[in-house]
Formats: C-alpha cells, structure tokens, sequence
C-alpha cells in the first residue's frame, strides 16, 4: 500500500514538488525571495539554514498554510498555489508531533483513513501496515502519555504515513529529542523513507542531519536559496563563504592567485614542525585552543595577520606533545582547497 516504485533522485526525477519563483514577504521582511526548487519523486530532501533563513515559511507554503504572494507551486505537475491543505498530496509531520493525547496510538494513526470514510477492514490494514513498519505494533493501545519522546515521534510518523501521501514534510522533527536519541531516530527515518518509497522534504538548521539524512539538499540564506546538491557536493565545492561555513569548519584562505577566496576543510589541513614540502603550501601559525574529540582533536591557530585557522586530525597524527602557544606550521596541498566566490567577510 505505501512502497512506491523506484525513482531516480534528483532534477532529472519526477517533480513532485516544484517551486517557481515564489516569494512571501511580511510587511517589508522577505522571509521567501524568489524561490525555485525542484524535488523529485523518492528523494529525501532537506532545506537547511540559520533561523530566520525562509526554511519553515517554505514548508507552510508548500503544505497550503501560507500563500505565496506571487510565484507557482506544483505538486505532481499540478498547479496548487492557491489549493487548501486538504486538496495536497502532502502530509506535514510537526516539531511537536501534535498527536491527540486522548486517543490510544491505534486512534490516532487510524484518524486518516477515518475521515476518508473508507472500509474498516481497509482502515484495520492500512494501520497495521503502517504501525508494523515503524515497530509500534506492540504499542497500539497505548496513550502518548505512555510513550517516549523517540516513540511519539514514530507515531506522528505513521499518522502523516498511513494516507501515502506523495511527500512527507518534516518540521524539525527531530528537535525535541536528546543527542543519542536523535541519531538514532535519524537512522529510523532514512529506514523508513527507503521502505515507502515516498518523498521526504525536511526542514532542520543541524547540518549533521541534513548531511547524513539527505540525498540532495538546499541552503537557504536570508529567504533566498544559496545553493542546492548532494551534501558531498556542497561540503567539498560549496559556491560561497556562506554555504562553505554552514555545512562545516571551514578555513577561509586569500588565494594568491586570483585575489579572491578559497576553502580549505580542516581536515585537509596538517599541522608539522617542518615546513612544507615541494608542491606544498604552507603559513606559520600559532596554537590558540586544543579540544579533544575522542577519536580526532581540533586544534584552532592564528596565523600571520591574525588569519584563523582550523586543523581537525587524529592524536597520533599531531606533532607529540602539541600545546597552547606553541607555533608549528600549518601545510596543505594546494588541489584540496576550493575557489569561493566574494570575499571573506
């Protein structure tokens, strides 16, 4: 009833969702400027930013809470801009789940399908399908009182699931909950959207979750998109200074070349007590901060015109001893870094 044929992911898929040119001001605010995207059929898809980028405002206009004041959405091929809620082909899943404290898990999933007046027996199915694949069966007739916060989650889930809608919306959905059991419900949620099939549109300004979750995402600044792609795409060849930062640690580097700037990712970076080598780049630099991080440690550096600097490398790859003060060279190869455009703000 849910699994979905498969697709190709990305601009040359499906449109499920299609935004042209969509803009929504509040009074002389911008928070959607001139949007376009495209999201195919069978992605996941997330839209990333600082608060106050257009994130959630996108999710309401594509879900029918909110009107573009100009500019298309399509759904399918359909034009649906001025559709209400109900007539979408999409679900939007809440940061607050918004389940009905009175009704039992069974009840709320069943919701759905209730108001659609179909056949019990086809309301019975869907919700043990449905209730199966996000592993609540056992917990049917239990009250959300009665459930963790990870639990509820997959409850809300399964309410936005049971209809199959074309895409699922999810409005930080993961905000609530403590850091383990985030990453867990992260590896729950990429499960599931690979079990139906279906289009996943979230909307999160935690980089690790948009990276790990995502087949493509966007980037959104200030109500504008800066750039869309695979995350492995926008981490190592981001367009701007912008989207280099969001997605990561970035070493923002003068290149001498071009007088423009370059990305290094701090990874990239080695720090030695000996100067660089033929083919190598390399600046002097001094240690500022030290932070240990299990398996790696990231070390923060000044360099010559109070240039920062960022190195993240394992223990027993740093020079022995290494220590607040000390200064060392900082060497890289000069393909690993990236040409940005504009300037270091």
């Amino acid at each position: 009833m849910l699994k979905k044929p498969a697709t190709v992911h990305g601009p040359g898929a499906t449109a499920v969702i299609s935004l042209r040119n969509v803009c929504r001001r509040y009074g002389e605010r911008a928070a959607v400027d001139d949007l376009s995207l495209t999201i195919g059929a069978g992605e996941f898809f997330s839209l990333l930013g600082p608060s106050g980028c257009g994130k959630t405002t996108t999710l309401r206009l594509i879900a029918g809470f909110e009107r573009p004041q100009s500019g298309r959405i399509l759904m399918q091929g359909h034009d649906l801009t001025e559709a209400p809620p109900h007539r979408r082909p999409v679900n939007l899943v809440f940061q607050n789940y918004a389940l009905f404290p009175h009704l039992s898990v069974w009840d709320n999933v069943a919701f759905g399908p209730r108001s659609l007046r179909l056949d019990p027996a086809e309301i019975r199915r869907r919700v043990g399908e449905v209730l199966e694949m996000v592993q609540l069966s056992e917990l049917a007739r239990r009250r959300p009182h009665q459930l963790s916060g990870g639990q509820q989650q997959r409850v809300a889930l399964a309410r936005a699931l049971v209809n199959a809608p074309a895409a699922l919306l999810l409005d930080e959905p993961l905000a609530a909950l403590d850091p383990d059991l985030r990453r867990t419900m992260r590896s729950e949620l990429k499960r599931i959207q690979r079990e139906v099939g279906i289009t996943f549109l979230l909307v999160t300004h935690d980089r690790e979750e948009a990276l790990s979750l995502s087949d493509r995402l966007a980037v959104l600044q200030g109500g504008r998109l800066e750039q869309v792609g695979s995350p492995r795409d926008l981490y190592e060849r981001p367009r701007s200074a912008v989207v280099a930062s969001f997605l990561g640690s970035a070493n923002l580097l003068p290149d001498p070349a071009g007088g423009g700037v370059r990305l290094l990712r701090p990874e990239r970076l080695r720090l030695s007590a000996e100067p660089p080598d033929a083919g190598e780049r390399g600046v002097r630099a001094r240690v500022r901060e030290l932070a240990f991080q299990g398996s790696t440690v990231e070390v923060r550096l000044h360099a010559a015109n109070d240039l920062p600097l960022v190195a993240i490398d394992t223990s027993a790859a740093l020079p022995e001893n290494l220590s607040v003060g000390e200064e060392l060279w900082c060497r890289w190869n000069p393909a690993d870094s990236h040409p940005l455009e504009g300037a270091i703000a």
